[in-house]
């Protein structure tokens, strides 16, 4: 299994070290080249300015929107949420607020009860500089919420969260990535 992770900006390494613990391979995507054979894909946190720059530089927006709308499993995690939102990728039907819950100093840590994603007990959650969403999308189910704000949200292939599951020891963010993938390929394989 080869999960791709956008290296353009932001905490890709970090991701590529949960990954490997999964025992799914990590491959840098840099390029639209860079998508071919991957069986999942990780949108990092990071600077979403800088994001989108390098998006448009390597011509990578349309490979991205094409191999996600396809059905590939897809983790947007912090700025990887915004560049899923209508006003970037659009893939997701939704408004994010970049740096909502207040600068680098207001960086906070908290418990989530997100089901969804199995495992006992909470999940812990770092939220850095972290994205929210002003209110719950129709079009989108929410998995866990901060002081009434969506922080994790799932359409489908599609997860996303405002918060970097990459700097925890627990690995039930990314599990659920490698999961999807399994069950992806256990549709296609013929009976």
């Amino acid at each position: 299994m080869v999960v791709g992770v956008l290296a353009i900006q932001g905490g890709f390494e970090a991701h590529a070290r949960v990954l490997e613990q999964l025992g799914a391979a990590a491959k840098q995507v840099k390029t639209p080249a860079d998508l071919e054979g991957i069986d999942a894909l990780i949108i990092p946190g990071g600077e979403s300015t800088a994001i989108t720059l390098g998006i448009e530089r390597e011509n990578l927006a349309e490979p991205l929107r094409k191999l996600i709308a396809s059905g590939t499993p897809t983790l947007g995690t912090c700025a990887g949420m915004i560049m899923l939102d209508r006003a970037h990728l659009g893939l997701l039907d939704i408004d994010v607020e970049r740096n909502a819950f207040g600068r680098q100093l207001a960086s906070f840590e908290t418990d989530l009860d997100i089901p969804e994603l199995g495992g006992e007990g909470p999940l812990r959650a770092v939220f850095i500089r972290a994205p929210r969403l002003p209110a719950p999308a129709d079009t989108v189910d929410v998995l866990a919420e901060v002081d009434g704000h969506p922080v994790a949200i799932r359409k489908d292939h599609i997860l996303a969260v405002s918060f970097h599951p990459e700097l925890t020891d627990d690995v039930r963010v990314h599990a659920w990535l490698v999961d999807q993938v399994r069950r992806r390929s256990e549709q296609k394989e013929p009976a």
